[in-house]
């Protein structure tokens, strides 16, 4: 069942849908979570509509709340952009909903919503283990198998309250069925562009907050927090939002480590990013004169072979490979479909520059040849630069969306291709590439790299990066600079200065050290510290005990 609707006849674009949670009313009775799986068949460990139990302070200082969460239908949704099928899309009401049918499983859209809203199942199980009741094999959707899946505000009762004249927050059947059921009334559904529907009154009588409102998003559900003439809530304390609370991976605002992104995505960056830096750098040199032409189709053809095997590795990773055609739908807007576009280009030219050196007979002239390696060099850079653009768009791991990381991946892969070089330069002395050209490219972008870790390290906290994923850059950093950083461009200084030192052994280490560097920082970067972004309680209710306790009532002597 496709619930996009994005060209629904019922659709209204004046209408702006969102909710409203009330802080002070929950009980953290689950009902709108049980609501939500009743109503959506959701399978076991999915909850589109999730209940945090919140505890703050320690004893006799302490507060609990509740908090629901769930899809916050972003006015913005960095979720959606970067959908490379056009699954996830955003209607004129505002409603950002999936279409499963274009879905590939990919898991960008979730790495790159900041409140975990995204999930994803690869088998259909029941609730009383692997065989199914009758009752769930009749409510299965079998479409949301190995596809992303998230709440979409009950789409369908919208769009059916458009055609029975229903109010969506008021007629209970045509309200998201977790605001429908909420017994505490905490829960209310509306049309915030409507001055005069419940949520709009709400909002302007009380206080209330959007979460993570820094990064741009505009989500439309927004938080009361006080109780009007009775009860003002409070801004959050640094103990109550710092690394106090966010260093503790049990804690319920503390983001998890991602699971969608295993090892198979980091495979892709880690070889994508050497092999299209190989070319690139490889196809300067000849530009420079540096590089030997007669060997040149040899190493696009290698680079092109670790791109592709890093490519490979996605067919593995995403749910629905023989959908990924589809991944060709979104050009405009999501790097990995241009990523896919380059490829197409980029393959092809490298078989055509290949294939004359191996059977020794060339069809192209000497202009023919400048402009296909040009197209491959090219190619080449754009892919490493989308690639960088790809994991910088992941908006929901804090630590790829800091500033640095498309450099990082850039100074990387090109210094990672100057590495394969020099293991070359080891096998094949002086028949690849002249030693000087990577001798002072490299001692370069060494140096480039050291400054680019250390600076990202080091102002992580700024960047937004949580303590658990600054504990994992402090654990390799030192073996980091020592290995990936020192070692190459000590070497590649020496043998600047001290050019009877060429040998062998000294490429080879500069190769391994350099290539061991890449592969560490990506490792710990894309696995390790890839800690989503967590949840945010920027201001609170007064209520609790000892110091947390609520104030004297206003109004009351």
């Amino acid at each position: 069942m496709s619930l996009n609707n994005t060209t629904s006849p019922n659709i209204d674009p004046s209408k702006r849908w969102g909710m409203i949670v009330d802080l002070n009313r929950c009980v953290g009775c689950q009902t709108c979570t049980i609501a939500c799986k009743h109503a959506n068949d959701t399978p076991p460990e999915v909850q589109w509509r999730r209940v945090l139990d919140v505890e703050l302070g320690s004893f006799p200082d302490v507060q609990r709340l509740f908090m629901v969460t769930g899809c916050q239908h972003c006015e913005e949704p960095p979720c959606v952009p970067v959908c490379p099928t056009g699954a996830t899309a955003q209607r004129a009401d505002g409603l950002v909903t999936m279409d499963y049918d274009l879905c590939i499983g990919c898991s960008y859209c979730a790495v790159s919503c900041p409140y975990q809203a995204r999930t994803i199942v690869h088998e259909m199980k029941g609730y009383y283990g692997k065989e199914m009741t009758r009752q769930e094999k009749a409510t299965a959707h079998p479409e949301r198998v190995s596809v992303m899946s998230k709440c979409t505000f009950c789409v369908s009762r919208i769009d059916e309250a458009a055609e029975t004249g229903q109010t969506p927050g008021v007629d209970l059947l045509a309200t998201p069925a977790c605001a429908a059921s909420c017994i505490a009334q905490a829960l209310h559904f509306g049309d915030f562009n409507n001055p005069e529907s419940n949520v709009s009154k709400l909002a302007s009588e009380k206080q209330t907050f959007q979460m993570h409102e820094e990064l741009g998003t505009n989500p439309q559900i927004k938080y009361v927090y006080d109780l009007p003439k009775t009860t003002p809530g409070r801004d959050a304390r640094e103990d109550e939002t710092g690394d106090d609370v966010y260093a503790d991976p049990a804690h319920a605002l503390t983001g998890r480590r991602q699971q969608f992104w295993d090892w198979k995505g980091a495979t892709n960056f880690i070889l994508g990013g050497m092999g299209s830096g190989l070319i690139v750098v490889s196809w300067i040199g000849l530009l420079l004169g540096q590089v030997n032409l007669n060997f040149l189709p040899v190493i696009n053809a290698f680079g092109a072979a670790v791109m592709g095997l890093g490519l490979l590795t996605l067919l593995f990773k995403i749910g629905r490979p023989f959908r990924i055609l589809n991944a060709l739908r979104r050009p405009q807007s999501s790097w990995m479909s241009r990523e896919i576009y380059l490829a197409m280009v980029f393959f092809p030219a490298v078989g055509l520059d290949f294939l004359p050196w191996l059977l020794g007979v060339s069809v192209l002239g000497p202009q023919g040849l400048t402009f296909l390696h040009g197209v491959i060099g090219v190619c080449g850079g754009a892919f490493l630069f989308a690639q960088a653009r790809i994991l910088f768009a992941a908006k929901g791991i804090p630590a790829w969306r800091a500033p640095l990381i498309p450099w990082m991946l850039i100074a990387t892969g090109l210094f990672e291709g100057i590495g394969v070089l020099a293991l070359a330069q080891a096998a094949f002395p002086a028949a690849f590439v002249n030693p000087a050209y990577l001798l002072s490219v490299g001692s370069f972008l060494a140096a480039v790299n050291f400054i680019l870790w250390q600076t990202y390290r080091i102002k992580a906290k700024d960047f937004g990066i949580g303590p658990l994923a600054q504990k994992e850059f402090k654990s390799v950093s030192l073996l980091l600079v020592l290995i990936g950083h020192v070692v190459p461009w000590a070497l590649l200084t020496i043998l600047q200065v001290m050019p009877e030192l060429n040998v062998s052994a000294s490429f080879a280490i500069i190769g391994f050290a350099t290539l061991f560097g890449g592969w560490l920082w990506k490792k710990t970067v894309l696995l390790n510290a890839s800690y989503q972004q967590g949840f945010a309680l920027p201001r609170l209710p007064q209520r609790g005990s000892g110091n947390r306790a609520a104030p004297v009532r206003m109004g009351v002597s």
